[in-house]
C-alpha cells in the first residue's frame, strides 16, 4: 500500500513542537492559582497570607520539573495537557485551604501538597522512562492480575464512611481502586485491541447486535464482571459504574457496534435498581436524591445533598468570592465529595462552568490524541484514560447536583484524596506520552510516498470499522 505524491509531506517540513506555548500556559496556570490564594485570604482575614509566596513558589518548581520532563522526553506532546492539570490541581489546593480556615483542627492542604508532589514525581517518572506506550500492552495480564488484587485488599480493613475501599496503616490512608483503574485500562485496551475483529465479525447476530463467540468475549466480561462484584462487596458503587461504562465504551470504540451502548445502559439500569433497592447504605443515597429536603421537613435539619444545593443557590451567576461562602456546613465530606460545591458557591456559575470546560479540553485533547495515533492498542488506551476523566466528573458533578444519585468519588484534581490526585498526575503522563507519539514525525516523512508498517495497519483498520 503506498500514497500519493500529493498525500505526501512536503521535504523538510518542521513539527511544531508547542513547548513555548505549554510554558506560557504553565506561567498562567500557576498565576491564576496564586492569585486565588491571595484572594481566599483577602476575601477571610483581610490580608495577604504570609506563604502565599512559598505557595506559588513551590505550584511553580512542579509545574516547572514537569515542563522539562516533557520538553526532553516527549517535545511533541500536546501542549494544552500538562498546564491544565496544573491549573486543576493548583484550584483544587486553593479550595481546600480555603476550607480548611474553617476546620483549624483539620488542616488538609498541607497534606494535599505533599500528595501532589508526590504525584508530578510520578508524572516524571512515567515521561521519562515509559519511552514506548506500547510497551504496557506486553503486560496486559500482569495489570488486571494487579488491579484485582489491589481491589481485593481492602476488604480486609475496616469500612470508612460505609465502604471497604481504604487501606489505613498507622497515619497513612489510600485507596487501592485509584490505582487499579489505570490497570484495568490498560488491560481492556489491550485485549480489546488484540481481539477486535473476533469481537466485530464473528458469533451470533441477535436482532441487530453481533454477539461475539463465548471464547472471545468470555475472559474480558469474566474480569469486568469480577471487579464488579469486589466493588460491590466493598460498596464503592461510584467506581463500579465507573468501571462499566469504561468496558462499554471500549469495547463499542474497538468493535464499531452501536447496539453495545444499547446493551450497556440496559445493563445499567437493571443493575441500579437491583442495587438501590436491596442494598441498604445505597438505597438511603437513592432516597436522599429522591426527596433532598425530607429531612428539613421531617425537622433534622438539611442533609449534605441538600446544602450542597444551597450552596449552587447561593453563588447565583458571579458567587459570593472566595473565601466568603458558606459551603463548610456540608460537613465532613465538603472537602472530598462536595468540594465542588464551594467552587459553585465562591465562584458562582461562571466560575463553574469554567471548570467543567477545562475538564473537557482535557478530555477532548485525549481523544485528540486517539484519532491521530495509528496503533489500535494506543488509541483504545487514549479513550479510555479520557473516558476516566470524563465519567468521573459527570458522577461526580451530577452528584452534587443531584442529577443522580451521590457515588462518593473524587473531583479529578479538585477534591481532597491523596490516592486520587496522584492516579490523576499518572493518567496525563499517559496521555502526555500518547500524544508525543501522535504528533511526532513518522518515519514515511523522511522517504515521500511510503507508508510505514504501522501506518499501514492502522489504516486497515480504520477501512475496517
Amino acid at each position: 500500500m503506498t500514497a500519493t505524491t500529493a498525500d505526501a509531506p512536503l521535504p523538510g517540513l518542521r513539527h511544531p513542537k508547542r513547548r513555548g506555548v505549554e510554558f506560557s500556559l504553565l506561567v498562567c496556570a500557576v498565576l491564576i492559582s496564586v492569585f486565588g490564594y491571595i484572594a481566599v485570604g483577602l476575601g477571610r482575614n483581610h490580608a495577604v497570607p504570609p506563604d502565599a509566596a512559598g505557595y506559588g513558589a513551590g505550584l511553580g518548581m512542579l509545574a516547572l520539573l514537569a515542563h522539562i520532563a516533557v520538553r526532553l522526553r516527549a517535545p511533541y506532546a500536546d501542549p494544552l495537557l500538562l498546564p491544565i492539570a496544573v491549573l486543576l490541581n493548583g484550584l483544587g489546593l486553593v479550595l481546600i485551604y480555603r476550607l480548611d480556615l474553617e476546620t483549624p483542627g483539620d488542616k488538609a492542604a498541607p497534606t494535599q501538597l505533599v500528595w501532589s508532589t508526590f504525584g508530578v514525581a510520578l508524572f516524571i517518572a512515567v515521561v521519562v522512562f515509559l519511552r514506548d506506550h506500547r510497551l504496557l500492552q506486553r503486560y496486559a495480564y500482569l495489570s488486571v492480575a494487579t488491579a484485582l488484587v489491589l481491589m481485593i485488599v481492602p476488604i480486609f480493613f475496616p469500612a470508612v464512611n460505609g465502604a471497604k475501599i481504604w487501606i489505613r496503616l498507622g497515619g497513612l490512608s489510600f485507596q487501592p481502586g485509584e490505582f487499579a483503574k489505570i490497570l484495568l485500562a490498560v488491560f481492556f485496551a489491550a485485549y480489546l485491541a488484540a481481539n477486535r475483529n473476533a469481537l466485530a465479525y464473528t458469533g451470533r447476530k441477535v436482532w441487530r447486535l453481533q454477539l461475539p463467540t463465548g471464547r472471545v468475549l468470555g475472559p474480558i466480561v469474566a474480569i469486568w464482571l469480577l471487579s464488579v462484584f469486589v466493588l460491590v462487596i466493598e460498596r464503592d458503587l461510584g467506581t463500579s459504574l465507573l468501571f462499566f461504562g469504561l468496558f462499554v465504551i471500549l469495547l463499542y470504540v474497538a468493535t464499531g457496534r452501536t447496539g453495545w451502548i444499547a446493551v450497556g445502559l440496559l445493563l445499567a439500569a437493571v443493575g441500579a435498581f437491583a442495587v438501590g433497592s436491596l442494598e441498604p447504605h445505597v438505597h438511603s443515597r437513592v432516597q436522599d436524591w429522591l426527596d433532598p429536603f425530607a429531612s428539613i421537613a421531617a425537622g433534622r435539619g438539611p442533609g449534605q445533598l441538600a446544602q450542597s444545593l444551597f450552596a449552587f443557590a447561593a453563588g447565583g451567576m458571579l458567587g459570593t468570592g472566595l473565601g466568603l461562602g458558606r459551603s463548610v456546613l456540608i460537613g465532613f465530606a465538603a472537602k472530598s465529595d462536595f468540594i465542588l460545591a464551594t467552587a459553585g458557591e465562591e465562584l458562582g456559575l461562571v466560575g463553574l462552568t469554567a471548570l467543567f470546560l477545562l475538564y473537557a479540553l482535557l478530555v477532548a485533547r485525549g481523544y485528540r490524541a486517539a484519532l491521530a495515533l495509528l496503533d489500535p492498542f494506543g488509541r483504545l488506551l487514549a479513550v479510555g484514560l479520557s473516558a476516566i476523566l470524563a465519567l468521573q466528573v459527570f458522577v461526580i458533578a451530577g452528584g452534587v447536583t443531584g442529577l443522580i444519585p451521590l457515588t462518593g468519588m473524587a473531583m479529578p484534581f479538585l477534591a481532597q484524596g491523596g490516592s486520587s490526585v496522584v492516579t490523576n498526575w499518572v493518567m496525563v503522563a499517559l496521555l502526555i506520552r500518547l500524544s508525543d507519539s501522535a504528533r511526532s514525525p513518522r518515519p514515511e516523512e523522511a522517504e515521500p510516498g511510503v507508508i510505514a508498517p504501522a501506518e499501514e495497519n492502522g489504516n486497515a483498520w480504520r477501512d475496517q470499522r
